[in-house]
């Protein structure tokens, strides 16, 4: 029998941090950088109490959820798409604006899905240096070419853990020449309590060649819903409508985010868990010589080139406890790995493993 012929893809495709521990255990799972209070108890009335009918159509313009989202961030309705995660809006972006020999720049380490999705499109993916795990503005510009149409990246980038400060971000935007789109991703930014950072809606809310990436799956717990969106020039919105699939976020995903919106309780919880288990975490694990990033984002880039044990080995053997951490060789990063806050219960019993593991070192 004759297979059709089909195009072979010269990508990885994306892992995802694992939850499923090898030796069946029970796992702690702090390798996704997912909530760590879960959702908020607006959210949760709204899982017990749909009515579920989810026989008819959601509505694919969002109407009620761009609106609350236009209101909460004082920006345009009619500049909002929304997506099955923002992930879908990036592949949406690069089938808009790529095409075969098109190149695309991303920090050297960065979200896999900005490269896989423009290479499913044929383009290429430049990678720019980062100096100490943190973006280069400077090796970024080095790579720009004619052909550079979008620049991807995330502040503060996963998995690094680092960010641009706001003056940084405008630096880069004015040196980019005003064809190329800027692409940022504020996929952690109700985290960043830091005073140098400013959210790229924040900064570029007016800007015709700035595309702003948010989700719903970090600090509002929504991720298995699959919802974020996006922010952008009204033509390049107006366009992305056209593409999009006709009822890509569910009725159930819509009325959840908006009321995670509203839920200011809970994000300000959230917020101050995270910088308290930051600052203790941080401060334990720097005992042991494993070095991190700035405290920040919901996760830790956790550096062991300076520590007596290696990643992998300290990897295996939290994963003998039912721990899991994510692997950082898929982004071509050695000897680190990836920790997630996690809850209080979460955390300590990571602290106290971490302890036996270093106990005899």
């Amino acid at each position: 029998m004759t297979i059709p012929n089909f195009r072979k893809i010269n990508l990885v495709a994306y892992k995802p941090g694992r939850s499923i521990s090898k030796n069946s255990k029970k796992v702690i799972k702090l390798s996704a950088n997912e909530s760590a209070l879960g959702i908020g108890k607006k959210v949760q009335k709204i899982l017990k109490t749909f009515d579920k009918k989810i026989s008819k159509y959601p509505d694919g313009k969002f109407k009620s959820l761009t609106k609350v989202i236009s209101k909460k961030y004082k920006c345009n309705q009619n500049q909002i798409i929304c997506g099955s995660g923002s992930d879908e809006i990036i592949q949406m972006l690069c089938q808009l604006f790529l095409k075969k020999g098109d190149e695309v720049i991303v920090p050297q380490y960065s979200f896999l899905m900005y490269r896989i999705y423009a290479k499913i499109v044929d383009a290429k993916v430049i990678y720019s240096k980062e100096i100490n795990f943190k973006i280069s503005i400077k090796e970024l510009l080095k790579k720009v070419t004619k052909k550079t149409k979008i620049v991807f990246l995330a502040n503060p980038n996963n998995p690094t853990g680092t960010y641009l400060a706001h003056k940084e971000l405008i630096e880069l935007r004015k040196s980019l020449r005003s064809s190329i789109l800027l692409v940022v991703d504020d996929a952690y930014f109700e985290y960043m309590i830091n005073k140098d950072y400013k959210s790229g809606l924040e900064i570029f809310k007016n800007k015709k060649n700035v595309f702003i990436l948010r989700t719903f799956s970090k600090i509002h717990g929504l991720a298995s819903l699959r919802v974020g969106w996006g922010y952008g020039y009204k033509k390049i919105i107006d366009e992305l409508y056209k593409i999009k699939p006709p009822f890509n976020v569910n009725k159930i995903a819509q009325l959840c985010a908006i009321e995670a919106l509203k839920d200011k309780e809970f994000i300000k919880k959230s917020v101050k868990h995270n910088t308290l288990w930051c600052k203790k975490i941080k401060k334990e694990l720097e005992k042991y010589k494993i070095k991190s990033n700035k405290i920040g984002p919901n996760f830790f880039l956790l550096n062991f080139n300076e520590c007596k044990v290696s990643a992998d080995k300290v990897g295996k053997k939290l994963e003998d406890f039912g721990i899991i951490l994510r692997e950082m060789k898929s982004y071509g990063i050695k000897n680190c790995l990836r920790f997630t806050i996690g809850n209080k219960k979460e955390n300590i019993f990571f602290l106290n493993k971490m302890k036996s593991i270093f106990k005899n070192v």
